[in-house]
């Protein structure tokens, strides 16, 4: 049984709070094109690089980064990107956009001929590196969540940021388990 629902609007709820999940609406985001939510492309991200727990992320994604705070900051706080959802390393879930609207997670990107992936992608990002494992708290929350989704939506393919984008991005990373997380997610 799912715990997490996806409600008419694009948005998570928890039915038995056996996940902590937040909502924090971010500016960046904009309507989708009419087509179909069949892709989830899965993200690594960690602010500052390598560090865990802060709201680094949060405030990245909210357009509140101050550029004085880390001197990785200086670099990106003006960028103007979001995700649908992030998941901590706690396995704790915050969603940022609705799924019925277009996140900027994916950038310059192309699958199976299709340009623009976020025009019918939800973007999953992990708080993570490629150079650490991800925790199974983490990997508990995202199966549950893909699970939700392709109830939700025609999901057809699940990948990674990399596979989207390569040359340009490495993400998820060399220690996700893709065997792990394509086997529990059939439904």
């Amino acid at each position: 049984m799912n715990v997490i629902e996806i409600d008419h609007t694009g948005w998570i709820s928890n039915e038995n709070d056996a996940i902590q999940i937040a909502h924090i609406s971010s500016p960046n985001h904009d309507a989708r094109p009419d087509c179909a939510i069949d892709m989830i492309v899965i993200h690594n991200i960690s602010l500052p690089p390598c560090e865990y727990g802060g709201n680094g992320v949060i405030d990245l994604f909210t357009n509140q980064l101050n550029p004085d705070a880390h001197p990785y900051y200086a670099e990106i706080h003006m960028l103007k990107v979001s995700s649908h959802f992030f998941i901590r390393r706690d396995g704790s879930l915050i969603q940022f956009v609705s799924c019925l609207a277009r996140a900027w997670h994916a950038g310059a990107s192309k699958w199976q001929n299709r340009e623009r992936c976020n025009d019918f992608s939800v973007g999953i990002e992990l708080e993570g590196s490629d150079i650490d494992k991800f925790e199974s708290a983490q990997y508990a929350t995202l199966i549950q969540l893909i699970r939700a989704l392709k109830l939700h939506y025609p999901i057809a393919h699940v990948v990674g940021h990399s596979d989207i984008a390569p040359g340009r991005k490495t993400d998820p990373g060399p220690y996700f388990d893709w065997e792990t997380v394509n086997a529990l997610i059939k439904i």
